[in-house]
């Protein structure tokens, strides 16, 4: 899978804000090293952005 662009252009949210989450979630998964990784060719970020962008993750700002 390469990265979603297709959801991020309709994303109507804050974009640096699904940036970071995905960030992190791409971090939480190479930490773990999940084997969903190696399904998806090895794409953390693409992954990781498709999770939020399908609601598979949630993520929310903390102060």
């Amino acid at each position: 899978m390469i990265f979603p662009l297709e959801q991020l252009v309709k994303f109507t949210d804050n974009v640096y804000e699904i940036t970071a989450a995905a960030s992190r979630r791409a971090y939480q998964l190479s930490m773990v090293k999940d084997p969903i990784i190696e399904e998806n060719d090895g794409k953390v970020v693409s992954l990781a952005a498709k999770q939020l962008f399908t609601n598979q993750v949630e993520y929310r700002l903390e102060n």
